[in-house]
Order: C-alpha cells, then sequence, then structure tokens
C-alpha cells in the first residue's frame, strides 16, 4: 500500500518518551569502582539523557590503556558536546585530551594518523561504525563510540502502524544512531551508508529512521522501484520521499561517455582521514596503464571543482574518496568526475549496471572498485587470538606427546634391563626377561 500523503499520529514533539538504543556492549566488564563512582554520574549527567555517548566504557578503557594523550574526533552535529566530554576525561583519567577539529563526513574518516602525529596515544571516533578494522591503526589504540540516541520509539511504531496495512513487507533501515531502535536480534541490525546499501527483494516500503536524505538516497538509489518513506525522530514528521534515479543515471553514464575518449586521467586519492583506499588506488593506476592511457596522481583531502581546474591538461578525474562525491556533485566539475565503479565501466573492465551499485563497503561487492572486495582486503596485522576451548584442546595435546615421549617403549625396557655390553644373549638377561615388568 503506497501513500501519497502519509498520515501522522498526534504526538507532542517535547515528549520524553525514549526506547531503544539500549546499549549493553561490554558494560558487564567495566569495574564497579567506575559504574559507581558519584562523582562520574553526576558529570554524566550533564550530558543529554537521550545520548549515550558510554562515558564510563571510555573512562575505562583509557585507565585501562593507561593513555596519557587521548584524541576525540566528532562529526559537526556531535561537535557540541566535545568539551564537556574532553573535561570529563581529564577530570576521571591521567590523560590530557585534544579535540580534533577537521571536518568528519563518515566512518572512513577516521584519523589515526593525525591523531599519532599530534602525539595521542589514544583515539575516541564518537558518531560511526567501526568500518576501519582497529587491529589495521596505525599506533594509536582506538575506541568507537556509536552514540545511540534514545526515540520516542511507541509514536514511531504507532506511526507506521497507522499508515500500512498489516502483512506489508517493510524494509526498516536507519543510521548507527537509531539502529539500536529498529534492531530485532539476532536478524541484521539495517544500518546504511551514505554509499552502501543493499538489494531488497519481496518488500513493499522502505522505511527510514533518521534525519536528513544523505542516508536514505543511498538506499533508494538500490531500489529505485520500491516507495520510501522518512520519518524524523526529532521533529516526528513521516513523510514520503523521491529521488530522480533515471536522471541520475543519465548524468553518470554521460560522463562516462566522454571519460572513456580521454587521454590524460587524473587520479585523486582521499586523504580525509581513512577515506581513501590505496588498494583501490593502485588497482585504477594498473588498468589505466594497460589500456595505454597517461595519468596522474593528486592526493587530496577535499576535492574541490576550482583545485581541479588547476590542472588544466587532465581530460578526466576518477576519484577514489567518497562515491558520493560524484553522484551528488559531478556536475559542478567542468571535467568528468568518476567513481571507481564508473572508471571500470569507462576502461571497459565491467559493463554498466542499469541498476547503480552503491556497495563500496559491501563485503559481496561486485568488484574491484570497492573496498572490501576479496581482491582488496588488507591481510591481518596481528595474529588471531586463540579461543578458550582451543586453548585447552592444545595443552591436552600437549601433555599426550610429553607423556609418549616420557614413557619407555618395550625396545627401551628391554635394553634398560640388560647388563652392560649384553646384547639380551646373557643368562642375566634372560632371567630378567621371565620376571614381570611394572611401570
Amino acid at each position: 500500500m503506497e501513500l501519497s500523503q502519509p498520515v501522522v499520529i498526534s504526538a507532542k514533539p517535547s515528549r520524553k518518551v525514549f526506547s531503544g538504543g539500549k546499549s549493553k556492549r561490554i558494560a558487564h566488564q567495566i569495574p564497579d569502582e567506575i559504574l559507581n563512582d558519584v562523582q562520574l554520574q553526576k558529570a554524566v549527567q550533564q550530558l543529554p539523557a537521550n545520548y549515550n555517548f558510554e562515558i564510563y566504557k571510555t573512562v575505562w578503557r583509557i585507565r585501562s590503556a593507561q593513555a596519557k594523550r587521548v584524541a576525540l574526533q566528532f562529526p559537526e552535529g556531535l561537535l557540541l558536546f566535545a568539551c564537556p566530554i574532553a573535561d570529563i576525561i581529564e577530570r576521571f583519567t591521567d590523560a590530557d585530551t585534544l579535540i580534533m577539529g577537521d571536518v568528519t563526513y563518515g566512518a572512513c574518516c577516521v584519523d589515526d594518523y593525525t591523531a599519532k602525529a599530534l602525539g595521542a596515544d589514544f583515539l575516541v571516533h564518537y558518531g560511526h561504525s567501526c568500518l576501519i578494522p582497529i587491529d589495521t591503526h596505525e599506533g594509536v589504540r582506538m575506541l568507537y563510540v556509536f552514540v545511540d540516541i534514545k526515540i520516542d520509539l511507541d509514536h514511531f511504531i504507532q506511526t507506521v502502524k497507522y499508515n500500512f496495512e498489516p502483512g506489508s513487507s517493510l524494509a526498516l533501515v536507519s543510521t548507527i544512531q537509531f539502529v539500536a531502535a529498529i534492531q530485532s536480534k539476532p536478524l541484521s541490525p539495517g544500518e546504511i551508508l551514505g554509499c552502501t546499501s543493499p538489494r531488497l527483494e519481496d518488500i513493499d516500503v522502505i522505511i527510514y529512521l533518521g534525519d536528513g536524505r544523505f542516508h536514505l538516497e543511498s538506499i533508494m538509489i538500490s531500489n529505485p522501484e520500491i516507495p520510501a518513506y522518512r520519518y524524523d525522530p526529532y521533529s516526528k514528521v513521516f513523510s514520503r520521499e523521491h529521488y530522480d534515479t533515471e536522471k541520475m543515471l543519465q548524468m553518470r553514464k554521460s560522463a562516462i561517455d566522454v571519460a572513456s575518449k580521454a587521454k590524460k586521467f587524473g587520479i585523486i586519492l582521499g586523504t580525509l582521514g581513512r577515506q581513501g583506499s590505496t588498494q583501490v588506488f593502485e588497482n585504477i593506476q594498473k588498468r589505466i596503464e594497460e589500456v595505454g592511457k597517461e595519468y596522474v596522481l593528486v592526493l587530496l583531502s577535499e576535492v574541490f571543482p576550482d583545485k581541479l581546474r588547476m590542472f588544466s591538461d587532465v581530460d578526466a578525474w576518477v576519484q577514489v574518496a567518497c562515491p558520493r562525491l560524484s553522484i551528488d556533485w559531478g556536475t559542478a566539475f567542468d571535467k568528468p568526475l568518476l567513481t571507481p565503479y564508473e572508471v571500470s565501466v569507462a576502461l571497459d573492465s565491467v559493463a554498466w549496471q542499469q541498476r547503480y551499485p552503491m556497495d563500496y563497503y559491501a563485503n559481496s561487492s561486485l568488484g574491484q572498485w570497492t573496498v572490501n572486495h576479496e581482491a582488496n582486503r588488507p591481510s591481518r596485522t596481528r595474529k588471531r587470538i586463540p579461543r578458550t576451548d582451543e586453548i585447552s584442546n592444545k595443552r591436552v595435546e600437549s601433555q599426550k606427546q610429553t607423556n609418549l615421549n616420557e614413557t619407555p617403549s618395550s625396545a627401551d625396557k628391554e635394553k634398560r634391563s640388560r647388563s652392560p655390553g649384553c646384547e639380551g644373549t646373557c643368562d642375566k638377561c634372560k632371567d630378567k626377561q621371565k620376571e614381570p615388568e611394572i611401570y
């Protein structure tokens, strides 16, 4: 059932009924001396009650790591809480803090390189899921704080029930802040990114829980045939959303056609945190060399039209930073600005997909233009920690081997019972062989 004008049931936006977002992640491991610290509890109460900044866990992890300098990285929407959180950390740990003020668009922007350069030995990244594995960070201990936000879940549920008939197949999606409210364990949480969304089957309606449209547009691009709705948890407005997929596809295909005739490419590696994938970057270089075209390598933290105009001899660009930069802002550039997927099409490495792939961080991606494609996944930099049962089994096997080595064989027993220089044929040895052997 599709509604042109969805109905929002009556509720006051200020109604403080918070549900969802209950985080039990490793809370049971935090020492009681931290959880029951009255002064720390009072400090936490200064932060919004419906925002879970996981202060107790943060204090515990920093103390456990014996960190001396902690870097705090926030997206712009949470930056107003940076100073209070920094004050709490400095008061209840032995570390000093620094707040990283560079723009942070998403989880791909976690900036452990800058944190290390500034002398930090611990980095807390707020507001995004951990796309970058903790064991790949450069000499800096990492903690991801998702910042679960509690919402008026009852109003959200009633609004959905009021607008859709029982039996409708609904896909509930959200960002990491609200995903706990819609998660039905052990099912997948339903988190989407601006560059990564699944293709859905047997779904009647997409419902996005969150503010803004950036993440919603990602799943709308992946599933243009499914009607999409957005529930804003702050204003409690429920609205039908639209995206002109056909127009987007025409513009991107046009840019690809122009770039396919280019003689010289500019390849941009995004250096904003961990945004750029060096493996994807190298794959593009290799492919351009194979087709006999020229290229220039450019490193940029942010990509602006005026900056690229300085390279007048470049015919087309490909950026290994954020696919949405090309999709959303490609027309603002004088020359074609392609994504890794689009340059693969331009160089005849893959065929054009009529349904645009939003699989940049997906594990089951379509090709080597994505970060987590099997060919691009980084090798583990640390040894895997054995499970308890594996350790126990190894100990048992080791003890068995030790006992085996220490237990004498029949030949050894016989040899030990012989007289010096005897081969077992003397009368003394023959008499001993008749005696029962007890070990």
